[in-house]
């Protein structure tokens, strides 16, 4: 089989060789770089499954090149897993909606690094760096998410959800695993300064998960921070 690609964009050369030792010793084909500029270029000629970005890089930050990467037909399906020092929510929140794919603090445990890559390569509805567009597709477990078309189905049953619902589903059903506070929930889905309380938000999710039925279990509540779906 072939090797999934990952193009290592990182200006610290520690972590980089950190890194790429574990990528390779895990089977990935590995290509770095140090310049968010050069890794544009990098980008459009190596055509990776999936990349690392740093935030902080020399040329063009990261934001700026996961932007870049998302609003390119060439480029929109490669996936993206943000690696970064800073942690606050509002970066995190940020990387999100540009559309990178997950986001991991430095310092990290190299184990759940590989475990959240093979995560992230293993989702449907994207393709793997070939310049074919996004199907629009999502589907998770006995969901399926059409996001060009505004339509859900359960188990082959159509699913009537209001926006805010349909947001809100697209929203953790395309990051399963995570788990995200209600501030962040209200920022993804409804964007910052949104005049909305917690209660709200745990309306909404009550809501939802009445509308998805049985497959409403994957919503599933953590206590003293939020909600996440369930892989």
């Amino acid at each position: 089989m072939e090797k999934q690609k990952i193009l290592v964009v990182e200006d610290e050369a520690d972590v980089r060789e950190l890194l790429c030792y574990n990528l390779r010793a895990n089977g990935f084909e590995v290509e770095t770089c140090g310049d968010g500029r050069l890794a544009m270029d990098k980008i459009e000629e190596w055509k990776p499954n999936l990349v690392l970005l740093d935030l902080m890089l020399p040329g063009l930050d990261g934001f700026s090149v996961c932007r870049k990467l998302k609003n390119e037909s060439q480029t929109s399906g490669i996936r993206v897993i943000m690696l970064t020092a800073r942690g606050d929510e509002a970066d995190i929140v940020t990387g999100l909606e540009l559309g990178a794919d997950d986001y991991i603090t430095k310092p990290f445990s190299p184990k759940v690094l590989i475990a959240r890559i093979n995560a992230v390569l293993r989702r449907p509805g994207r393709t793997s760096g070939t310049g074919e567009k996004d199907s629009g597709l999502l589907k998770v477990h006995e969901i399926e998410i059409d996001t060009r078309k505004y339509q859900v189905s359960v188990s082959g049953k159509p699913c009537k959800l209001t926006s805010t619902e349909f947001r809100l589903l697209c929203f953790l059903a395309a990051r399963p695993g995570w788990v995200f506070t209600r501030y962040q929930i209200v920022d993804a889905v409804h964007g910052a300064d949104y005049p909305v309380t917690d209660r709200s938000v745990d309306v909404q999710v009550v809501g939802l998960r009445k509308k998805l039925g049985e497959a409403g279990k994957y919503i599933e509540t953590v206590r003293g921070v939020g909600y996440r779906f369930i892989e």
